[in-house]
Protein backbone atom coordinates (compact mmCIF):
# COMPACT_ATOMS: atom_id res chain seq x y z
CA UNK A 1 0.00 0.00 0.00
CA UNK A 2 0.91 3.39 -0.73
CA UNK A 3 2.18 5.44 2.42
CA UNK A 4 -0.49 8.07 1.50
CA UNK A 5 -3.30 5.26 3.52
CA UNK A 6 -5.16 6.02 -0.08
CA UNK A 7 -5.70 2.47 -0.88
CA UNK A 8 -3.53 2.44 -3.91
CA UNK A 9 -1.39 -0.63 -4.49
CA UNK A 10 2.73 0.81 -5.43
CA UNK A 11 2.80 -0.13 -8.90
CA UNK A 12 -1.09 0.45 -9.65
CA UNK A 13 -1.73 1.07 -12.85
CA UNK A 14 -4.23 3.59 -11.32
CA UNK A 15 -1.64 5.11 -9.37
CA UNK A 16 -0.80 9.20 -9.58
CA UNK A 17 2.83 9.66 -9.07
CA UNK A 18 4.18 12.72 -7.37
CA UNK A 19 4.43 14.81 -10.72
CA UNK A 20 0.23 14.75 -11.34
CA UNK A 21 -0.37 14.41 -14.99
CA UNK A 22 2.83 15.46 -16.28
CA UNK A 23 1.90 15.27 -20.06
CA UNK A 24 -1.50 17.14 -19.58
CA UNK A 25 0.73 20.10 -17.32
CA UNK A 26 3.38 20.19 -20.61
CA UNK A 27 0.74 20.35 -22.95
CA UNK A 28 -1.26 22.96 -21.17
CA UNK A 29 2.11 25.07 -20.42
CA UNK A 30 2.77 24.71 -24.05
CA UNK A 31 -0.21 26.16 -25.67
CA UNK A 32 -0.76 28.44 -23.41
CA UNK A 33 2.85 30.47 -23.59
CA UNK A 34 2.03 30.38 -26.81
CA UNK A 35 -1.03 32.07 -26.98
CA UNK A 36 0.12 34.47 -24.42
CA UNK A 37 2.32 37.86 -25.12
CA UNK A 38 3.67 37.25 -21.30
CA UNK A 39 4.58 34.05 -21.88
CA UNK A 40 6.54 34.57 -18.48
CA UNK A 41 3.42 34.93 -16.53
CA UNK A 42 1.99 31.93 -17.51
CA UNK A 43 1.96 29.41 -14.56
CA UNK A 44 -0.15 25.99 -14.18
CA UNK A 45 -0.97 24.41 -10.80
CA UNK A 46 -2.30 20.91 -10.40
CA UNK A 47 -4.47 19.59 -7.47
CA UNK A 48 -5.68 16.16 -7.32
CA UNK A 49 -9.93 16.21 -6.20
CA UNK A 50 -10.81 12.96 -5.76
CA UNK A 51 -10.16 11.03 -9.33
CA UNK A 52 -9.82 13.94 -11.02
CA UNK A 53 -6.53 16.12 -11.68
CA UNK A 54 -7.48 20.21 -11.56
CA UNK A 55 -5.20 22.05 -14.14
CA UNK A 56 -5.47 25.79 -12.44
CA UNK A 57 -3.88 27.85 -15.21
CA UNK A 58 -2.88 31.64 -14.35
CA UNK A 59 -2.30 33.91 -16.87
CA UNK A 60 -1.16 37.84 -17.07
CA UNK A 61 -4.18 40.14 -16.88
CA UNK A 62 -4.19 41.10 -20.61
CA UNK A 63 -3.62 37.41 -21.51
CA UNK A 64 -6.77 36.30 -20.17
CA UNK A 65 -9.03 37.03 -23.33
CA UNK A 66 -6.44 35.00 -25.63
CA UNK A 67 -6.71 32.22 -23.26
CA UNK A 68 -10.72 31.81 -22.93
CA UNK A 69 -11.25 33.27 -26.95
CA UNK A 70 -14.33 34.33 -28.27
CA UNK A 71 -17.52 32.44 -26.24
CA UNK A 72 -14.78 30.38 -24.56
CA UNK A 73 -13.95 28.69 -27.61
CA UNK A 74 -10.54 28.34 -27.19
CA UNK A 75 -10.93 27.70 -23.32
CA UNK A 76 -12.64 24.75 -24.50
CA UNK A 77 -10.09 23.97 -27.22
CA UNK A 78 -7.48 23.66 -24.69
CA UNK A 79 -9.42 21.96 -21.89
CA UNK A 80 -10.15 18.64 -24.93
CA UNK A 81 -6.62 18.79 -25.15
CA UNK A 82 -5.65 18.53 -22.02
CA UNK A 83 -8.14 16.30 -21.59
CA UNK A 84 -6.40 13.97 -24.65
CA UNK A 85 -2.67 14.40 -22.90
CA UNK A 86 -4.40 13.43 -19.32
CA UNK A 87 -5.87 10.19 -21.07
CA UNK A 88 -1.98 9.51 -21.91
CA UNK A 89 -1.45 9.77 -18.26
CA UNK A 90 -4.34 7.50 -17.48
CA UNK A 91 -6.10 10.32 -15.32
CA UNK A 92 -8.93 12.60 -16.32
CA UNK A 93 -8.33 16.00 -16.14
CA UNK A 94 -10.66 19.55 -15.62
CA UNK A 95 -9.13 22.68 -16.81
CA UNK A 96 -9.52 26.01 -14.48
CA UNK A 97 -8.94 29.56 -15.98
CA UNK A 98 -7.75 31.43 -12.49
CA UNK A 99 -7.67 35.43 -12.91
Amino acid sequence: MSEAGDGYVDGDVNTLDEALAPTAVGVLEYVARTLADEPDAVSVDTERRGRTVVLSLRVGPDDMGRVIGRRGRTAQALRSLVAAAGARDGVTTSVDIVD
